[in-house]
């Protein structure tokens, strides 16, 4: 059987590590390359030309749903799978809208990347469960938004959508201008248009709109965890209490 030649993004070196073992577990299955974060992704997906992506959603600079729309633009045929902590609809519809083929919780990865990859290779998708409920009972219809959802304000452009995630990572607009390779004029533009089509006056409206729209997300510490008799590592986001 040919080799599956697969790319790893997340920004947790612990998590890629994890993901390693259990993808190098299957004999065939090579990991030939990790990126840590999503504009690594594509530009080591353009380079390496892997049978299969896997991108965590919340990564700095260029997050996995924006990722996964660049090298889907490129190639369409491109097998993406989408690993996150999170399996909210909003999650799950962008994921869908992004073109992903598949979604994985890190919670379940132990126990779902296998069957996963297995199916992403077979040309088939693979959903959780749950997530396979919410699509079946129609809760990710496009016309279904709720009345205060931030999609009803106007749309961004994709390179608009990179502004807005570096900015809301604290990023000056000097540096945004020199990780896009814009001239700060441009990049200062930018800015200014999409605080404009927002009608935002402020950073923090910014930032609180890429956290909604999954641009940017809050990070939960994730830990790897195994033990002598467990086999592969199992990825798991620590619980935050009240």
């Amino acid at each position: 059987m040919p080799t599956l030649r697969i790319l790893i993004a997340d920004d947790h070196e612990v998590v890629r590590h994890g993901i390693r073992v259990l993808l190098e577990s299957h004999p065939t299955w090579q990991v030939c390359g990790e990126a840590t974060d999503g504009r690594q992704a594509v530009e080591m997906e353009k380079q390496l030309k892997p049978d299969l992506v896997i991108l965590d959603i919340g990564m700095p600079n260029l997050n996995g749903l924006d990722a996964s729309r660049q090298i889907l633009a490129r190639n369409s045929r491109q097998r993406i799978l989408i690993l996150t902590i999170y399996e909210t609809e909003q999650v799950v519809k962008a994921v869908l809208e992004a073109g992903a083929r598949g979604f994985v919780l890190k919670s379940d990865a132990a126990h779902d990347l296998i069957a996963a990859v297995e199916a992403l290779r077979e040309n088939r998708t693979f959903f959780t469960s749950r997530v396979a409920e919410m699509v079946l009972k129609g809760y990710l219809k496009p016309e279904e938004k709720q009345a205060d959802s931030e999609v009803t304000r106007p749309g961004l452009t994709a390179r608009e959508r990179e502004v807005v995630q570096l900015l809301a990572e604290g990023k000056s607009t000097k540096e945004v201008a020199s990780i896009l390779s814009l001239s700060v004029k441009t990049a200062e533009t930018h800015r200014s248009n999409i605080m404009s089509k927002l009608n935002f006056h402020s950073v923090s409206e910014l930032v609180l709109y890429a956290v909604r729209n999954n641009i940017v997300q809050i990070s939960v510490p994730t830990v790897i965890s195994a033990t002598a008799t467990d086999g592969p590592p199992s990825i798991l986001p620590e619980r935050l209490v009240s």
